[in-house]
């Protein structure tokens, strides 16, 4: 008879521990349910896997910090050393899961599968949609299929890469998505079905590591438009390590703004406020030493690869490059 797999759960809180008025979906508490609490009611669960329970922490993931995401990824890069443990499911707060995703997908190292899964429906709603997902994360990390595709979402029967992973509903069960190139997969009953993975390194592919490193390099993001006032940058730029300017369209941006960016000593990634596309080179705005191109990441992913580059170089070429590659 075949081993029952082993999945690590590391829950962090979000909707999918959250508590409000007994069948309402909106104006609830998140973060009030331990793990245990939740996993002993999902019917069947204990079919798909053998459950280890880790209570990394019990918040609203909108105070998710990047001290949460070095503790994450290194208990999960320990624990991926023991043979037994197959997989990992990390329960989130929806609002910042992308991005603790993208910043795991790429210092993680491990093929082992590691999959992120929430709610948009506290535990009290009607028809909640956490058991469901998290059923299905655990489907997915204890399958053959998700070894070494680096950090999947799963979410609503879907499966997505964490690269292009993101949030683009405030309500809806289905909120996310995977903008231009769509999700991976999908995850019905017990059968993980993926069709498409991501080309770009991640995991153990990954240059990036957390080995030694005990706070991130500061970056902030400023978003442009109409009127936006350039002392604005002035302020952001003021003891941060690098900046993501948030442009319209291709990452543009005014006259005013482009005339004072030029004159940061810091780098300065270009990205955009439109959900889909890349930023193409523009000789107006790249003209300055310190710019580097957002290529198709959303801002708050750009802003994690440039913190993860800024461990390893000061270089804008370098940094550059980075962006290309990841």
């Amino acid at each position: 008879m075949e081993r029952r797999k082993k999945v690590v759960v590391l829950a962090t809180g979000g909707t999918i521990a959250g508590e409000g008025r007994p069948g309402d979906a909106t104006d609830y508490i998140p973060g009030l349910l331990p793990i245990s609490a939740i996993a002993s009611k999902i019917k069947g669960l204990d079919e798909v896997a053998r459950l280890e329970e880790v209570q990394i922490a019990n918040i609203n993931s909108d105070d998710i910090t990047s001290s949460l995401w070095l503790k994450l990824a290194s208990t999960i890069n320990t624990l991926s050393k023991d043979d037994s443990i197959d997989g990992f499911v990390i329960t989130h707060g929806t609002d910042t899961m992308e991005e603790t995703a993208y910043f795991l997908h790429l210092v993680l190292k491990t093929d082992k599968a590691v999959v992120v899964t929430g709610a948009m429906r506290p535990s009290t709603a009607t028809s909640a949609d956490g058991p469901m997902n998290f059923y299905q994360a655990v489907t997915v990390a204890a399958s053959k299929e998700a070894r070494g595709m680096g950090v999947l979402c799963v979410f609503s029967d879907s499966i997505y890469s964490a690269r292009d992973f993101q949030k683009l509903s405030t309500t809806s069960v289905t909120a996310f998505g995977g903008r231009d190139f769509g999700m991976m997969g999908y995850v019905l009953d017990r059968k993980v079905l993926l069709y498409n993975m991501s080309l770009k390194p991640h995991t153990t592919k990954s240059e990036f590591s957390i080995d030694g490193i005990k706070t991130l390099p500061k970056v902030g993001i400023l978003i442009f438009h109409v009127d936006a006032d350039p002392d604005l940058i002035y302020a952001a730029s003021k003891n941060a390590d690098g900046l993501v300017i948030v442009g319209a369209g291709n990452g543009n941006y005014s006259i005013k703004y482009n005339e004072v960016i030029g004159k940061l000593s810091i780098p300065v990634v270009r990205s955009s406020r439109i959900g889909n596309g890349m930023i193409v080179p523009d000789k107006t705005f790249d003209k300055w030493g310190n710019i580097i191109l957002g290529d198709n990441l959303a801002p708050t992913k750009a802003r994690i690869l440039l913190q993860l580059a800024l461990t390893k170089t000061r270089d804008v070429e370098k940094i550059r490059e980075y962006f290309k590659k990841y």
